[in-house]
C-alpha cells in the first residue's frame, strides 16, 4: 500500500488514499495550523475503531447474527512527554440486536487479538468493553 501526502501551507497536508478518498490534516491554531482538517492523532483513533468495527461486523455476519445498530466510543491516552505517543486505547462497543454475549465477546477478541491490522501496527495496550441492547457489561475484554 502506498499513498502521497502533500503540504498545502502552514501546518496543513492533504492526500488521497489508495482507494480514492481525500483526507485533510491540519494542526490547531495555537501551534500554527488553521484547523482545516483532522489531526493525525485523531485519524489514528478513527482508523483503529474502523478496523476493529469492520472485523466485528464481518465475524458476526459469518456467525449468522444480524446487528441492528453498532457504534463505538474510543478514547486514547497519550504520554506526557514527547513524542506523546498513545499509551492506551479504550474502545467501548455498543451493539443492538439479538446477539449472544459470548459471540460478541468472541468477535471483539478475534478482531483485537488476531485480525485488525491497525491494532497490530500500534505499540499500545488496547482495552475493550461492550454493551448489548443498552446494557453495559462492567468487565473489560
Amino acid at each position: 500500500m502506498k499513498t502521497m501526502i502533500n503540504w498545502t501551507g502552514d501546518m496543513a497536508f492533504s492526500g488521497t488514499t489508495p482507494s480514492g478518498h481525500e483526507i485533510k490534516m491540519d494542526a490547531a491554531p495555537e501551534v500554527g495550523g488553521q484547523n482545516s482538517g483532522a489531526r493525525p492523532t485523531e485519524l489514528i483513533l478513527h482508523s483503529l475503531a474502523g478496523c476493529i468495527g469492520i472485523d466485528i461486523v464481518m465475524i458476526l455476519k459469518k456467525m449468522r447474527y444480524e446487528i441492528q445498530a453498532f457504534n463505538m466510543e474510543i478514547e486514547g491516552t497519550r504520554a506526557e512527554d514527547h513524542p506523546k505517543r498513545f499509551t492506551d486505547f479504550h474502545i467501548h462497543f455498543s451493539l443492538e440486536g439479538d446477539l449472544p454475549e459470548d459471540k460478541v465477546v468472541r468477535a471483539i477478541e478475534l478482531s483485537k487479538d488476531k485480525y485488525c491490522s491497525v491494532s497490530h501496527s500500534l505499540n499500545a495496550n488496547i482495552v475493550a468493553s461492550y454493551s448489548i441492547n443498552g446494557v453495559k457489561v462492567s468487565k473489560n475484554i
